[in-house]
């Protein structure tokens, strides 16, 4: 299955890089990836979110879940972020510059990008309220979630800038700035 998905999303950001975004159908995407249509829908709702979704944030949970309990949760999300991101090949890097530019130059991702931000916050003030023994709607742990999502969106705009930047040096580096307090 998550074979399936993936040669599916290659596909299409394959496709997407040679003829664009919008010149590309789902058809287009369904054919060259050889499924059928109900596959291709089974795994991606809409065009869209064959350059939005991910695997990523299970592995930052995971990841972040196997933190020593006394690590404060920033260092432990610090830790989970060099660790998820940390091994990505240079073509699953370059993959996800391709993402990034997209979502950027398409308005309708740019646009659907925001609803992930909020999953990703709640996603994380979960894991976060679970580790702090506190309520995942508590405004401390949700002010701490949004500020990590934060540090995401603005490493996606530095990676956007800069094709050839290290994305999880870049998030290392914005995630240890956090837990300095964000001092200039």
């Amino acid at each position: 299955m998550a074979r399936t998905r993936a040669a599916i999303q290659a596909h299409a950001l394959q496709l997407f890089a040679e003829q664009g975004y919008d010149a590309t159908t789902v058809q287009q995407i369904i054919a060259v990836a050889e499924v059928s249509e109900s596959t291709f829908f089974r795994y991606f709702p809409t065009k869209g979110d064959t350059v939005l979704l991910d695997d990523f944030d299970p592995l930052i949970v995971e990841a972040f879940r196997e933190q020593p309990p006394d690590l404060p949760p920033i260092q432990a999300l610090r830790s989970a972020f060099r660790e998820a991101f940390g091994q990505l090949s240079s073509q699953e890097m370059a993959e996800q510059r391709h993402r990034m530019r997209l979502i950027f130059s398409v308005p309708e991702l740019r646009a659907a990008m925001l609803d992930q931000f909020a999953a990703a916050m709640l996603l994380l003030a979960a894991v976060v309220a679970e580790r702090a023994g506190r309520r995942a709607d508590d405004i401390a742990v949700r002010t701490l979630a949004g500020a990590v999502v934060g540090v995401a969106m603005a490493v996606m705009f530095a990676m956007n800038e800069d094709p050839t930047a290290d994305l999880a040096l870049l998030l290392d580096q914005a995630m240890a700035q956090l837990a300095a307090g964000l001092d200039l």
